[in-house]
């Protein structure tokens, strides 16, 4: 029993290279099982030839990457080759989206940002000067306002200037009331009227222009047209330099200029007066920022001939405290 036992066993070894053992080498710990009670021999892997193994065409084939081509993979080049033809929405033409999403689609988007977000009605005041000025002879005050109320394109502005000197009536006060309209993003054309409300009441028509220029300068010139015919012309730009995230330094200058002599004001032909001035303010919040500065003012040509005959100085030094505030 035992010799057929051996023979059937050997002959299936034979037949299979994976359960060919030499068990002439175990050590079954000096116990001799019985032939029919033996348990299946163990098989070392080692031992055994995987190359020869027949797992299928398709499973577990060794697969040799160095000689992939990557390239043809798309991963030397991270942007697929179809997005170069996406305009860049920097860079790109004037409403460069189209190319990618269709005209219609954005006409639709655009209308409903503009409806939602682009419509909306601002009321926006600044004083941007309110100030004691000391000076030789008597200490001064002035006040410099403005406003407006609108949209993106259209708004009404407000805007006030007066000064004058403590313990004398008010010298110069003046109101503009300007329809102003968007002409480029950043510059609006200002008409309306200005209304004198000191020395020979005035009413003058206005048209001007009030914005950003190149390099940050901030810009308002208007010229005016008064109900006796004279026209006058004035033109301020202030530039915000900041030194820190609170204090700024802001030069200033004003200019003020006349087509005729205005004898009843003191006003003579081409350059009437001309105001320098530098002021550094504080901010305490962006909102509000104190400040301190010297301005310089010139009369010139005819007015600084008026000025004689009146008794007053041509030229003023003022050193000014102020507050600038917006909300």
């Amino acid at each position: 029993m035992v010799r057929i036992f051996a023979a059937l066993l050997a002959a299936s070894t034979a037949a299979s290279p994976l359960m060919a053992q030499d068990h002439s080498q175990m050590d079954h710990g000096g116990h001799q099982m019985p032939a029919e009670e033996a348990e299946p021999p163990e098989v070392d892997h080692s031992q055994m030839d995987h190359s020869r193994m027949d797992h299928g065409d398709e499973q577990a084939k060794p697969v040799d990457h160095s000689q992939m081509d990557h390239g043809a993979m798309g991963h030397d080049d991270p942007v697929p080759a179809a997005s170069a033809a996406i305009p860049n929405a920097l860079t790109g033409p004037p409403r460069a989206a189209d190319a990618i999403w269709g005209a219609e689609i954005m006409r639709t988007s655009r209308e409903a940002v503009y409806e939602e977000h682009g419509d909306m009605q601002i009321f926006w005041f600044q004083g941007d000067r309110l100030e004691y000025r000391a000076r030789a002879g008597e200490d001064g005050y002035l006040w410099d306002v403005q406003g407006y109320y609108g949209g993106d394109i259209d708004k009404f502005w407000f805007k006030s200037e007066g000064e004058g000197s403590f313990g004398e009536p008010i010298e110069d006060v003046e109101v503009q009331a300007l329809y102003s309209r968007a002409i480029g993003p950043f510059f609006d054309l200002q008409a309306g009227i200005r209304q004198d409300l000191t020395g020979p009441e005035r009413t003058h028509a206005v048209l001007g222009v009030q914005g950003l220029a190149p390099y940050m300068f901030e810009v308002d010139a208007a010229a005016f047209l008064s109900t006796k015919g004279d026209l006058t012309a004035r033109i301020e730009a202030e530039y915000d330099q900041r030194i820190t995230q609170r204090l700024i330094l802001q030069p200033r200058a004003e200019m003020n200029l006349s087509a005729q002599d205005i004898p009843e004001m003191g006003i003579g032909s081409g350059i009437d007066n001309l105001e320098l001035g530098l002021r550094l303010r504080y901010e305490i919040v962006p909102e509000f920022g104190p400040y301190i500065g010297v301005e310089q003012e010139w009369k010139l040509g005819g007015s600084r001939d008026y000025a004689h005959a009146a008794g007053e100085d041509a030229s003023v030094t003022n050193y000014v405290v102020g507050v600038r505030f917006w909300f």
